[in-house]
């Protein structure tokens, strides 16, 4: 055999190595470009995806009825032939082959949930051989409940993986937990605004309302109707947020019966560009700006002055101020003010800047401009797109 016979025949087993791992490469190219790339990529996202599926079941908290409903995602994350998920004495959530193993996630879930420790159980009784791993499920420091996954045989990957998800579940009743108290703050800030109207204003209103009955009945009347529709929005118990055009309704009612006490020492301009009026606000967040000015700028002088409430289209938002010109306040004064628990009597301004960086972020708060004696200018800014805020009507 010549040299160029034997170069030859190496060139190609060479040349088809060469092609065959090409082809290879090829093939394993076009399978990733139609999927997620490599296996384990593949596998990462679904399991993502089936967390994702089983979260909202779990944001409710584990001794609910929905929470049943994300056992099967979970098991499918596992790779586990059978999982319970145990509350106390009662299996809240189970799937897959879990016929005869109650009993068995009864005794697992017992004694997890007494050392606090993830277990491995080597086989369940009446079980069919499968062997069990037991995770607690720990809210707020104690043993809210136990992932028991069952398995024949329970490798080292699902008792590391149970315990992951037992956290993860952990993690999501947390958050449940936190949305409800988060509720339950706005709902105590309303209920603090509306202390703040009850005991000053409402005095004020029913003197004021009490010195036209005997001098012009027909004006007491119309206070006290002013009253009822004043006293009817601030005191209502449904929906965390409104419009603009009705939290402007109510300021009407407000300085109706204002302008009884102070007469022509109140002035009020409004500024309303009208594709404003829909803009979905927090309830009570422009009404006790008012309030504010009106004690705290104009009461305490002797000769009244003016408020300015005006609102305009802003692209994105909606910008509402609130300007007096009356006694104004120190800069140091207003910054303690709403960093601080303080003065009870502004906890009104307090509570509305509070209210809006919690539901738009930091910079969602109330824009404050004041000095002694240079009135007070209050500015907010509300986004026009707020699909998860409803006024009461759209409940």
């Amino acid at each position: 055999m010549t040299d160029a016979v034997v170069l030859a025949a190496l060139l190609g087993v060479v040349g088809g190595i060469v092609l065959s791992a090409l082809l290879l490469l090829a093939r394993r190219y076009a399978r990733g470009a139609g999927g997620l790339g490599s296996e384990a990529e593949e596998a990462t996202y679904r399991a993502l995806h089936q967390a994702s599926l089983a979260a909202p079941y779990l944001r409710g908290g584990l001794a609910t009825p929905d929470v049943a409903r994300a056992a099967r995602h979970l098991r499918a994350v596992l790779g586990s032939p059978a999982v319970m998920l145990v509350v106390g004495d009662v299996v809240v959530a189970r799937d897959g082959q879990t016929e005869g193993l109650e009993a068995a996630a009864h005794r697992i879930a017992a004694q997890v949930a007494e050392t606090g420790k993830r277990r491995v159980f080597p086989r369940a009784e009446g079980g069919d051989g499968l062997e069990a791993v037991g995770a607690p499920i720990r809210v707020d420091g104690a043993v809210a409940g136990v992932l028991v996954a069952f398995a024949a045989p329970v490798r080292a990957a699902l008792v590391r993986a149970a315990g992951e998800v037992a956290e993860w579940c952990a993690a999501q009743a947390t958050l449940g937990e936190l949305d409800a108290s988060r509720a339950a703050l706005a709902e105590a800030d309303l209920r603090a605004l509306r202390q703040q109207i009850s005991p000053h204003f409402i005095y004020n209103a029913l003197t004021a309302i009490a010195s036209f009955i005997t001098t012009d009945p027909p004006r007491a009347r119309e206070l006290v109707l002013e009253f009822a529709d004043f006293t009817r929005y601030s005191f209502r118990r449904q929906g965390e947020f409104t419009t603009l055009a009705e939290e402007l309704r109510s300021i009407h009612s407000y300085l109706e019966l204002e302008r009884a006490r102070f007469g022509d020492r109140l002035t009020v301009t409004l500024r309303i560009s009208p594709e404003t009026l829909s803009t979905v606000i927090p309830f009570l967040s422009v009404q006790p700006l008012v309030e504010n000015a009106v004690r705290h700028g104009l009461e305490p002088g002797e000769g009244g002055g003016t408020i300015l409430i005006a609102s305009e289209d802003a692209a994105t938002h909606t910008e509402i101020t609130v300007e007096d010109d009356g006694a104004g306040m120190d800069p140091d004064e207003l910054h303690a003010l709403l960093t601080r628990a303080g003065d009870a009597a502004n906890v009104g301004l307090r509570n509305v800047d509070t209210r809006l960086r919690q539901l738009y972020g930091a910079e969602g708060g109330l824009v404050v401009e004041t000095n002694t004696g240079a009135g007070t200018l209050v500015r907010m800014r509300i986004p026009k797109s707020q699909p998860h805020h409803l006024t009461r009507g759209e409940e």
